[in-house]
């Protein structure tokens, strides 16, 4: 149950990331309110999966999935550079995420 509430807390970091684009400095009611909520909301979820999982590996995990899903909705949404290395770096990213997940020891 921690995993999946530190994957849904990622998920919430990357709505917060991706909503600061859309708050105009924080100028923007709306979208300033929604980013704000989905930070405690993220944190709040990291906060309850550390009580069971690695701090260090929930943290890396939580920061890599926040990373990743960032990335790839700023080359999506915001025509955000796709060159080669980037797309590398990317999946090594990915896969230091999993590989710390397998060695959570959990």
């Amino acid at each position: 149950m921690a995993w999946l509430i530190l994957i849904i807390a990622a998920v919430f970091e990357i709505a917060w990331a991706i909503g600061l684009k859309y708050t105009d400095g924080f100028t923007r009611p709306l979208p300033s309110l929604l980013t704000g909520l989905a930070m405690v909301a993220s944190l709040y979820g990291l906060a309850l999966a550390v009580r069971t999982l690695p701090l260090g590996t929930a943290y890396a995990v939580w920061v890599g999935i926040g990373t990743a899903g960032t990335t790839i909705l700023g080359m999506l949404l915001f025509d955000e550079p796709r060159e080669t290395a980037r797309l590398l770096c990317l999946a090594l990213l990915i896969i230091a995420v999993i590989g710390l997940k397998l060695t959570a020891g959990d």
